[in-house]
């Protein structure tokens, strides 16, 4: 059986198997999506998709924010 019977002429998912939503952010820290967007992923339109895609970089800045570590947490709590 030939793989291409499996290919489909659509956008790819940008999931990397990094799995994991941010608890402030409420986005993957693999791919940025929310978890709505990934449960909708399959129904989107390719357009959607590239639009969705277009985006997505965009969101990195706000996982990368340091929290502030040990101190952090210790201040928090006074």
């Amino acid at each position: 059986m030939s793989d291409d019977v499996w290919q489909r002429d659509e956008i790819e998912s940008p999931c990397i198997n990094i799995c994991v939503i941010h608890r402030e952010e409420r986005i993957c820290t693999g791919c940025f999506r929310t978890g709505d967007e990934i449960a909708r992923w399959s129904r989107l339109s390719p357009e959607e998709r590239r639009t969705l895609m277009a985006e997505l970089p965009s969101r990195a800045p706000r996982l990368r924010k340091r929290r502030g570590g040990r101190t952090a947490r210790l201040n928090r709590d006074t």
